[in-house]
């Protein structure tokens, strides 16, 4: 009689592969989105009118488009599509979602963005052969909140435009139009994607010194977020992003 329990434990729906589909990725990811979405509104109006520059992105290219309507128009999209994939996915499972699945997922992500500033930056240091420690200084004209509010969209939005769409891009591109193998396409993509990741901090009126340190730093960052969007999808790669920027926000 315990057959069937100890299948259905050790069954392709374990922690593992569970916590990678969208019906948890994406449900776990919302809440950043919310918070930051809260606080952007907060802070919309005087001098902390700031949001992260991931965002600026992809809002300028929706009202490129549609203009005013623009930026409705880009959180319609980013909210429906993730909650049809989620709706979809559910319904090919046919199971409810367990809390202890999402309890697994924050606690992961807390000890992956713990583990994060340590594994980057000793490969940096090996790599530049130097050791140094990187932290986030305060944006001149920013306080606490507008800064908390940039960290958390980081992990909701560097996270989209940088890993799903822009590597993914990339790597779809290399195959259709070079003819390049999915794995020589998905190296490039990798690589070419890490480095405009890390460039993307220097570029605006917000935009960090640059600095060979950093630069490595953030490039070797970017593949890090790479391999773990691949192995542990979105919304655990996101809540390292956003945890870890935020640790070090409360740590300057």
């Amino acid at each position: 009689m315990t057959g069937p329990r100890f299948a259905s434990f050790t069954a392709p729906s374990s922690y593992w592969q569970a916590s990678r589909a969208p019906r948890y990725s994406l449900l776990f990811a919302l809440p950043l989105l919310a918070f930051y979405q809260v606080l952007a509104v907060w802070l919309a109006a005087g001098p902390r009118s700031v949001r992260n520059g991931a965002d600026v992105i992809l809002q300028g290219l929706f009202t490129a488009v549609a203009g005013r309507w623009g930026p409705p128009l880009f959180m319609i999209c980013l909210i429906g599509g993730g909650l049809w994939l989620v709706a979809r996915d559910t319904r090919a499972h046919g199971s409810r979602l367990k809390s202890r699945v999402f309890l697994g997922m924050l606690a992961e992500s807390l000890l992956l963005a713990l583990a994060f500033g340590i594994v980057v930056g000793g490969v940096t240091s090996g790599v530049l052969g130097l050791l140094q420690t990187l932290a986030l200084a305060p944006v001149a004209g920013l306080d606490w909140w507008t800064r908390l509010m940039v960290s958390l969209g980081a992990g909701i939005y560097e996270e989209l435009l940088f890993r799903v769409l822009l590597v993914t891009g990339l790597a779809a591109a290399a195959r259709t139009l070079l003819g390049w193998t999915p794995f020589a396409a998905g190296i490039t993509a990798t690589l070419l994607g890490a480095a405009i990741f890390s460039a993307f901090h220097y570029i605006g009126p917000y935009g960090d010194r640059l600095q060979v340190y950093s630069f490595v730093f953030r490039m070797i960052a970017g593949l890090f977020f790479s391999g773990l969007y691949l192995l542990r999808g979105f919304g655990i790669t996101a809540w390292t992003h956003a945890l870890y920027d935020v640790s070090l926000l409360l740590l300057s």
